[in-house]
């Protein structure tokens, strides 16, 4: 039947079928795309689940072989390691230590899966008696002290196997300081993933208790405040110009202006980390019956991609891969 309108084009046309949708689709998730974040505590026997997390578990130190390598046979090829640990001091010393959690979880994954790509978290906040993210003086995290610190700590996961460290602290000048650090250690190929525009969120709340690393006060003073735009996306770019390898924004959905942000002020590859709290709305909300989860989560998946994100550290990461699989 002749339309009444003249139309000059009718974008209908390319929506007709699943076919046609995927043949001018714009943007595409794949299991290449993904990191699955993974909580190793130590001197425990059996995985816990986190209660304000459902589905994610603090897993054995000892099971860091059997969930790497289930992670891999899902199609995930990169993980990022989150310590829990018992050995607590003030400055977060075990970070450090050639045997401490950081070392031993990460040679374990690195025997494991040799192929995966390691990557490590590297703050202080689970590793710490105050739960801050650096050395505490006077009730103020110091900047350059810290920096000190992290550098022992990213040569050791070095020196432990991770490809890469990803410094989530938020200290000025922490890539510069870790770069010069593994140079000096010979670990010049080892790369840095930098939580480079993170924000002092809400979202973060359920990590705290996979983490182990609930705190006094809060970190305001060195995370960005959610306000700011412009200065999010200076960091990124300082980040870039000090020598990351990559760049991140923590946490993703609220933050997507940030994204696209980064992703035209710079080069880099660019990760995205959809937050405990982005996590844990999706399944209160998917219990309820009030949405999908799959379509949810597939639905965020895209728009971090849209906004420009390389890829994602999700908690749904496991899921999205058999989803993917379960597409073709």
């Amino acid at each position: 039947m002749p339309s009444e309108f003249d139309l000059p084009f009718r974008f209908r046309r390319n929506r007709r079928s699943p076919a046609l949708r995927s043949l001018v689709r714009e943007t595409t998730v794949t299991a290449d795309d993904l990191i699955l974040p993974l909580f190793f505590e130590e001197k425990i026997k059996e995985r816990t689940e986190v209660a304000s997390l459902p589905g994610v578990f603090r897993y054995p130190e000892a099971q860091v072989a059997d969930v790497v390598t289930a992670a891999w046979e899902k199609g995930i090829k990169a993980v990022l390691l989150f310590g829990v640990s018992h050995s607590k001091d003030e400055e977060g010393s075990d970070t450090w230590d050639e045997d401490g959690l950081i070392a031993r979880m990460t040679r374990a994954a690195r025997e494991a899966v040799p192929e995966m790509v390691i990557i490590t978290d590297n703050c202080f906040c689970s590793y710490t008696t105050h739960g801050h993210c650096g050395v505490v003086v006077n009730d103020h995290v110091d900047n350059d002290l810290t920096l000190h610190n992290l550098q022992k700590q990213c040569v050791a996961a070095a020196e432990a196997g991770a490809d890469m460290v990803a410094p989530s602290g938020m200290m000025d000048g922490m890539v510069l300081a870790i770069r010069e650090a593994l140079d000096d250690a010979g670990f010049e190929d080892a790369g840095i993933l930098s939580y480079s525009s993170k924000f002092a969120s809400s979202f973060y709340g359920p990590f705290r208790e996979a983490g182990g690393c609930g705190l006094k006060g809060d970190r305001k003073t060195y995370q960005i405040d959610p306000a700011n735009g412009r200065e999010a996306v200076m960091e990124s770019v300082m980040d870039e110009d000090e020598g990351a390898d990559m760049l991140m924004v923590k946490p993703g959905l609220a933050y997507l202006d940030i994204v696209k942000g980064v992703r035209e002020a710079c080069g880099l590859p660019l990760a995205v980390y959809q937050v405990s709290g982005e996590y844990a709305m999706i399944k209160a909300a998917a219990a309820a019956g009030s949405l999908d989860e799959k379509a949810a989560v597939m639905e965020t998946m895209t728009a971090f991609k849209r906004a420009g994100a390389d890829m994602i550290i999700t908690y749904f990461a496991a899921k999205v891969a058999d989803w993917l699989k379960e597409g073709r």
